[in-house]
C-alpha cells in the first residue's frame, strides 16, 4: 500500500467517514451503500445530513483517470487540507480494496451504540485487535461533532427506569440538555458533542468527562466507571493534549488496518456508495 500525509477530520464533516468498514463490512452499510442482492439501504432508516459527501468519487475520479479506493477516499475527504495546528497528523494507507456487500446485520452489532455499557464497548473493540487506549484516544473523536436528542434523550428523565436523570450526568447540563431535547420532544434535535469547544479538536472532550459532561452514555462510562481502566486514560489525555493527539493518530492507523481486503478481495469501486456493475 501506498502511504499519503494527511491530517485531522475537518469539523463539518461527519464522523462516520471514518474507515470502520473492515469490521464485518458493517461500514459499508453504515454508509448507507448500494449493493447486489437487495441488500437494504440503511440510509431509509436513518437518513444522513443533507451535508454528508455520500457521492465521494464524483469530483475526485475524472481526476484519478480510474477507480480510487473508497475507503481511503472516505478517509482523505474527511480531513481538513488546511491548518494542522486543528489536530494530529498521520500517514492514511492507500490502497484498502472494497467490500463487495454491505452488512447491516454488522453495522447493528460490530460498531459500539451510544446505549451501551463500558465492557461491551470494550469487548468490541478487543475482537478487533484495537485495545482500551484505543478505544479512549478514538472517543476523542467526540471532541466536535453534533448528536441527535434520540440518541440520548434516555438520560435525560428516565435513566434506566429511575424517573431521573443519569446520575453521572452533571446537573448543570442536564438542565441545558432539556432544554434542546424536552421530554416527548423531536429526536432528531441536535446538540454538541463537545459543550466547551464545539467546534474544534482539541481535548476538552476528556475535561467534559471529568466534569460529568460527556453527552453520551457511552462517552461518560469512559470516566465514570468505577475502577475501569479507561480513566487513567482518560485523566492523562485531558491533562496532556499532545499525548491524545499522539495516540489518536496511532489508533486511527490502527483501526485502518483491521482485515484490510488486498490483492484479488474486493474491488476498487468507480462509485464509493455502491459495487461496480450495480
Amino acid at each position: 500500500m501506498a502511504k499519503k500525509e494527511t491530517h485531522v477530520v475537518h469539523e463539518n464533516v461527519p464522523l462516520t467517514m471514518f474507515p470502520d468498514e473492515p469490521v464485518t463490512r458493517a461500514f459499508d452499510a453504515y454508509l448507507a451503500e448500494e449493493t447486489r442482492g437487495g441488500v437494504k439501504n440503511v440510509k431509509e432508516n436513518n437518513p444522513p445530513p443533507p451535508d454528508t459527501p455520500l457521492d465521494l468519487s464524483a469530483s475526485i475520479y475524472p481526476i484519478e483517470k480510474g477507480p480510487f479506493d473508497g475507503s481511503a477516499l472516505k478517509t482523505l475527504v474527511a480531513t481538513d487540507p488546511q491548518g494542522m495546528e486543528r489536530g494530529p497528523s498521520w500517514n492514511v494507507l492507500l490502497g484498502r480494496r472494497d467490500s463487495l456487500s454491505a452488512n447491516q446485520g454488522g453495522a447493528n452489532t460490530s460498531i459500539p451504540s451510544p446505549f451501551e455499557g463500558l465492557s461491551n464497548i470494550t469487548s468490541k473493540f478487543s475482537i478487533v485487535g484495537l485495545n482500551t487506549r484505543d478505544l479512549v484516544a478514538l472517543s476523542g473523536a467526540h471532541t466536535f461533532g453534533r448528536a441527535q436528542c434520540r440518541l440520548f434523550s434516555n438520560r435525560l428523565y428516565n435513566f434506566g427506569g429511575t424517573n431521573n436523570p443519569d446520575p453521572t450526568l452533571n446537573t448543570s447540563y442536564s438542565t441545558s440538555l432539556q432544554q434542546i431535547c424536552p421530554q416527548n420532544g423531536s429526536g432528531f434535535s441536535l446538540a454538541n458533542l463537545d459543550p466547551t469547544t464545539p467546534d474544534g479538536f482539541d481535548n476538552n472532550y476528556f475535561s467534559n468527562l471529568q466534569n460529568n459532561q460527556g453527552l453520551l452514555q457511552s462517552d461518560q462510562e469512559l470516566f465514570s466507571t468505577t475502577g475501569a481502566a479507561t480513566v487513567t486514560i482518560v485523566n492523562s489525555f485531558a491533562s496532556n493534549q499532545t499525548a491524545f493527539f499522539q495516540s489518536f493518530a496511532q489508533s486511527m492507523i490502527n483501526m485502518g488496518n483491521i482485515s484490510p481486503l488486498t490483492g484479488s478481495s474486493g474491488e476498487i469501486r468507480s462509485d464509493c456508495k455502491k459495487v461496480n456493475g450495480s
